[in-house]
């Protein structure tokens, strides 16, 4: 089954989760790790081409699910779901696809905006343009700083999003014993 049904998933929707939800906890990772390290090593340098690689990739990704998305509505949810869940769940699988679009261009943003002016190269293949940076954000250096403070609560953001997703997932799979969880981890219903 590629397309969603009512009921399930399809594979196309299932890969698209699975491999954006391994890139964004490993790019979640990265980014903590590489922003304490010292920026004169040249391996830090190597790790933040690495995460704007694959931040450009979840970016991609993220149009390209967005698009499934629509050709394909998700399963319905359950009868019996309380609507302040169901207003929940839509309002928590909004934040995700916005984080999912929001980090990678904020952080894209961001590197236009530095000073420094270093390329974005994407798996040592080709240079990512630079975005222009709105005037209102003020002189380079102020647009950095302030685009590295949005990216980063963003991103601490993101994290509480998921945390609440996986929590929200095993709550129906152990506590209301529903479906939500197994239809986005097998291919059809028993």
């Amino acid at each position: 089954m590629i397309k969603n049904t009512p009921l399930n998933y399809g594979l196309v929707a299932m890969s698209f989760h699975w491999l954006m939800a391994l890139l964004i906890i490993g790019l979640i990772a990265l980014g903590l790790y590489m922003v304490r390290l010292p920026l004169t090593d040249p391996e830090t340098f190597q790790l933040y081409q690495l995460h704007k690689s694959f931040g450009f990739v979840v970016l991609v990704l993220a149009v390209m699910r967005l698009v499934w998305r629509f050709l394909n509505p998700s399963p319905e949810l359950p009868a019996g779901m309380p609507w302040i869940e169901r207003l929940a769940a839509h309002l928590g699988h909004a934040g995700l696809y916005g984080l999912m679009l929001f980090l990678p261009l904020s952080g894209w943003l961001m590197v236009s905006a530095s000073p420094w002016g270093l390329p974005t190269v994407i798996f040592d293949s080709f240079n990512l343009p630079h975005l222009p940076v709105p005037a209102f954000l003020g002189t380079k250096e102020q647009a950095e700083g302030l685009l590295k403070i949005v990216h980063e609560y963003a991103a601490y953001f993101l994290i509480l999003m998921v945390v609440l997703h996986v929590a929200a997932a095993l709550k129906h799979h152990f506590i209301s014993k529903d479906d939500v969880l197994r239809r986005m981890t097998r291919l059809k219903s028993d």
